[in-house]
């Protein structure tokens, strides 16, 4: 039997969204030699609007390339978890910027992760690489992929001058991750006020 594994990344333009499902893509394809594909849209303005990228992840080859329901949604603003949390698969899993999303509704035992990937951007001089820090916490909290595979895709992905930049917030991505999963962080999530949404 096939297995798929769903994934919508979300936030606005500028964040760099369709990075992070490209560098996921390409660690489940080419260094893990499963099956992936890609597709994205945007808002009306390339940089600060809405932007969003679908990956699928599977065992054989994917025949239909779009996410409906996703087993794993990673948002990094406000209006991508407004539009796109009630989408979330029951029992899925939630990654959030911690400092620009609140969770208010989810679905029934959704897992919500949430990193301060701007903040931990910031402490390595480049805010930029924000995305990289998430996709790092992503693999951590998720377990899909294998991150020598997700680390040597983040390299293939990224020009040669800002490879070892990007590997960096990889790690500290990862390394938060770990962190968050044996209750090592201390508790600094946002308010979550948990509710069924209407289906």
């Amino acid at each position: 039997m096939q297995h798929l594994t769903e994934i919508r990344i979300a936030g606005f333009g500028g964040q760099g969204v369709i990075l992070s499902a490209i560098v996921i893509g390409k660690a489940g394809c080419i260094f893990e030699g499963g099956y992936s594909t890609m597709t994205q849209s945007f808002g009306p303005e390339a940089r600060g609007g809405a932007c969003s990228a679908q990956v699928i992840l599977s065992d054989q080859p994917v025949l239909y390339p779009y996410v409906t329901r996703p087993d794993i949604l990673v948002v990094m603003s406000q209006e991508a978890y407004t539009i796109f949390a009630p989408q979330v698969r029951e029992n899925g899993i939630l990654v959030i910027e911690q400092d620009l999303v609140r969770v208010d509704k989810l679905p029934a035992g959704v897992r919500v992760y949430s990193c301060p990937a701007t903040r931990l951007a910031e402490d390595l001089g480049k805010k930029m690489v924000l995305n990289i820090v998430m996709v790092g916490f992503f693999g951590a909290v998720s377990g899909v992929l294998k991150p020598d595979s997700l680390r040597d895709a983040v390299a293939a992905s990224v020009p040669e001058a800002y490879r070892d930049l990007n590997r960096k917030a990889f790690d500290k991505g990862y390394e938060y991750g770990i962190k968050t999963l044996n209750g090592e962080i201390p508790a600094e999530e946002p308010q979550i006020e948990v509710a069924a949404l209407e289906t």
